[in-house]
């Protein structure tokens, strides 16, 4: 026989432990203290093969430990707050909050949650950053914002954005994007390398990237180059940091000057960072 056999999980006898307890005659608060401690994915997979917790899992009581502490709040800050008023429990609430992300502050950020954590994500939008040198804004079908930037003609730029440490989730590990496109026409761009900052506090660091793949370029290359998202933008990832307390600055700026056109910007986009 396996010798594992015995920590096999089984619709059957998921309920017992192998001291002979019943867990399904627990409180329902004990069994929500409990799945809490797990993750929103490790609650759906456990509910499929185990039909006694179906109360616990649909219960507003645990999928209230899974939205952040201040998602009132937030609701508050967008126009479509009523539209999600509108949800029959905290589970639908979650996973709306998962797969449509709600625009705030007036249109200029954008907030949901990562699913498999229920940790804060945000992107600030063009309007909610800092651009020198000659832009201009406009609008455009792929993007949720109002409004994105758009580089003209110049040699040389800056962008920079805050985020206030009290929107993330507290002690995690987040990294920031730049999200980005470039026009069919664009120039200047197969051999600019950014050079990107985070500060937080006195600490800073930084990081460096091309925001066009080269033609030709070494295999030993240890410069990353933009990806291609799910909904067509590119991004490049700034750094990432951990949340502790303290307001994070962002800073993108070439290391040189070259003549540059046609650069579109979405935001700067925050989400956990996908290796933990």
């Amino acid at each position: 026989m396996d010798g594992n056999s015995n920590n096999r999980v089984e619709e059957g006898n998921f309920s017992q432990s192998d001291t002979g307890a019943d867990f399904s005659t627990l409180p329902e608060a004990c069994i929500v203290y409990i799945l809490a401690l797990t993750s929103p994915p490790d609650v759906c997979r456990m509910r499929a093969v185990a039909q006694w917790l179906l109360p616990a899992v649909e219960s507003d009581a645990l999928w209230l430990r899974f939205l952040p502490d201040d998602y009132q709040q937030i609701l508050a800050r967008s126009a479509e707050s009523p539209y999600l008023s509108d949800s029959s429990s905290k589970k639908e609430l979650f996973f709306r909050l998962c797969d449509s992300p709600l625009l705030i502050d007036e249109g200029k950020k954008m907030f949901w949650l990562e699913k498999r954590s229920g940790k804060k994500c945000f992107m600030l939008s063009a309007r909610d950053l800092t651009i020198i040198w000659d832009w201009r804004l406009f609008s455009v079908p792929e993007s949720r914002f109002s409004e994105i930037a758009y580089l003209n003609y110049v040699c040389w730029l800056l962008i920079k954005g805050v985020i206030n440490a009290c929107m993330l989730s507290p002690r995690t590990n987040y990294a920031a994007y730049l999200v980005f496109n470039l026009k069919t026409d664009s120039y200047g761009f197969e051999d600019v390398v950014v050079k990107s900052s985070i500060k937080i506090g006195d600490e800073t660091t930084a990081r460096r990237s091309y925001l066009k793949r080269r033609m030709r370029h070494s295999a030993e290359e240890r410069i990353p180059y933009p990806t291609e998202r799910k909904d067509g933008w590119l991004e490049i990832e700034l750094g990432e940091f951990l949340s502790k307390g303290e307001d994070i600055e962002v800073e993108i700026t070439p290391l040189f000057y070259q003549w540059m056109r046609g650069l579109m910007v979405e935001g700067i986009e925050i989400r956990p960072k996908d290796n933990l």
